[in-house]
């Protein structure tokens, strides 16, 4: 995250993205907000709360972590995911449930940008560091674990 440290403006930063984590950003040309559309990248928004746990559970099976990304003001997290994950209504229905949603293919995700952090907009908790990211089904199983373990 060093590197993320000396590219303190958003272009800049979006060009870290782009070449260093494989992640196909812009800078949103009216409000200069870095983002990427989904598609290339998958994402699955959640309740900070049910995030923790879920980033705990993948911890704890040695799955390894993407890039997460807390939106302070909401009180959500959005991991960034492989995009595997079926337009399947059942499953969006299930996660809905837990008030956790799929990004769908062309919706916008905001990344944290230099300004964010001032503002306490979005930052992350799991910072990319190259281009790995979760199979978007291992982010959904862990969701489902810590459901089953929340019921009990």
């Amino acid at each position: 995250m060093d590197q993320l440290a000396l590219a303190d403006t958003p272009t800049a930063r979006c060009a870290y993205y782009r070449h260093t984590c494989d992640l196909p950003a812009g800078v949103h040309p009216e409000i200069g907000r870095i983002t990427v559309r989904a598609g290339f990248v998958g994402a699955i928004t959640m309740p900070a709360m049910l995030g923790r746990r879920v980033r705990d559970d993948l911890t704890d099976r040695l799955i390894g972590l993407g890039p997460i990304i807390c939106h302070e003001r909401s009180k959500r997290w959005t991991f960034l995911t492989r995009p595997d994950l079926s337009d399947d209504v059942r499953l969006f229905a299930e996660l809905f449930r837990h008030n956790v949603s799929i990004v769908p293919c062309g919706g916008e995700i905001a990344l944290p940008s230099p300004d964010d952090a001032n503002a306490r907009y979005r930052h992350w908790i799991v910072a990319p560091r190259n281009g790995f990211r979760p199979s978007g089904s291992s982010i959904v199983e862990a969701i489902r674990s810590c459901a089953r373990a929340g019921k009990r």
